[in-house]
């Protein structure tokens, strides 16, 4: 095992942490999550209204500029959703050929914040917006990471910033032998996960 793959283990073993830890979180704080839909106890509920701020007081604390870039923050509803759909299109009608499994949307788009009685209607907008532009965005990500795996699992001669989980198992910039027989096997890898 090399010392790449013994990190990504290390990866994953904190990500499987980091979940545990939310849902001990998730019990101190009282709801759950019943067959996709999260249930607050009712007292969490009531002190969740309680908390609620008005809308106009909201907006009445908001620098007039912030208000003023509202309109071209939202203008990006627009190219997100071209990319939601090109990206879908993408991968349904490629993939399959290649055998490359279907990336599940509803595991990156996540919309759920809109349902906390803490927020006004204005906050649970915002937060719709940014639970689909980000979702969109990580969904988007995940298909072009298994296209590059599959296509062209090459590591870049600089460093890439942030780069997606696929990327530390890639060939190195430069070890053309090493390629050939890494490229087959992370195809294989690819084809055999389960979308």
């Amino acid at each position: 095992m090399t010392t790449i793959d013994m990190l990504i283990d290390r990866i994953r073993e904190l990500q499987d942490q980091l979940e545990e830890d939310l849902t001990e979180k998730r019990e101190t704080l009282r709801y759950r999550i019943q067959a996709g839909r999260i249930e607050f106890e009712d007292e969490m509920r009531r002190r969740h209204r309680e908390l609620r701020e008005s809308w106009r007081s909201y907006l009445s604390r908001a620098r007039p500029l912030v208000i003023l870039t509202a309109p071209i923050i939202y203008s990006v509803v627009a190219p997100l959703a071209i990319l939601d759909l090109g990206v879908t299109l993408y991968q349904r009608i490629c993939f399959p050929v290649y055998g490359i499994p279907i990336v599940r949307r509803r595991e990156y788009v996540v919309i759920d914040r809109h349902m906390l009685g803490y927020l006004n209607w204005l906050q649970k907008v915002n937060c719709v917006y940014c639970g689909y532009g980000n979702g969109v965005l990580a969904y988007a990500r995940e298909i072009a990471a298994r296209t590059e795996q599959y296509w062209c699992p090459i590591k870049h001669a600089s460093r890439v910033q942030d780069p997606h989980m696929r990327y530390p198992n890639f060939s190195d910039f430069g070890d053309g032998e090493g390629f050939q027989g890494n490229w087959r096997k992370l195809r294989e890898e690819l084809n055999e996960e389960k979308g």
